[in-house]
């Protein structure tokens, strides 16, 4: 069975909003591999801020969330702080080895942080919403520490970078970047066999730029 790779960092909400379309994705014949990455390291390799450091940018993307997580019907109540540390986080999903126990943390911790409001930098939350996935909430506190993990989190968001990726949550498809919750529909399509013309596209790339920003 065909994979598609979702990018994750639970620092955005939008990969909350992603997680609710998991099942939607896996009903197309696909299974999702979810990979933890870090999105600072993203944007600074890509020369970029997050949207939550453009002020106005923030206030649209958190209206823009609470409208799309009220059309799904779902809660919105979202972190004590943001943008809040998210290294334990992602360092506890890198040690979980099961596809379908990484998929089910990282959906709980989404649930934890941005429908109940509870602190994804709390050990004590993390721990306590692994156990009740069935994990090792202490275990895995304790492997996100050790050197490999750390090595792993920084593997999997170069690897992450050199694919083209910029911004969570992302997918990846034979190749094909899809970027944003809102991108589901696309992927889907995609998946059916549905391809744009690569040649035009690249015919298109190559033409000059006419203007350049001061």
């Amino acid at each position: 069975m065909q994979t598609v790779r979702m990018y994750v960092d639970p620092i955005s909400p939008f990969v909350w909003l992603a997680t609710k379309q998991i099942a939607r994705i896996e009903a197309a014949g696909v299974k999702v591999e979810m990979v933890p990455v870090l999105f600072a390291a993203m944007l600074n390799k890509h020369g970029l801020v997050g949207p939550a450091e453009v002020p106005a940018k923030r206030v649209l993307t958190f209206r823009d969330v609470m409208r799309q997580a009220a059309a799904q019907g779902l809660e919105f109540v979202g972190p004590p702080g943001h943008p809040f540390n998210p290294l334990l986080m992602l360092r506890m999903a890198t040690a979980i080895v099961g596809r379908e126990a990484r998929i089910a943390f990282v959906s709980a911790v989404m649930a934890a942080t941005w429908e109940l409001g509870l602190d994804a930098q709390d050990f004590a939350v993390l721990s306590r919403v692994a156990r009740d996935c069935g994990l090792d909430g202490e275990a895995l506190v304790a492997a996100a520490g050790t050197p490999e993990v750390k090595a792993e989190l920084a593997r999997a968001t170069e690897q992450a970078i050199a694919e083209g990726v910029f911004g969570v949550p992302s997918f990846v498809y034979e190749g094909e970047l899809f970027w944003g919750a809102d991108r589901v529909d696309s992927l889907l399509r995609r998946i059916g066999g549905l391809r744009i013309d690569e040649a035009r596209l690249r015919a298109f790339l190559e033409r000059p730029a006419l203007a350049t920003r001061r």
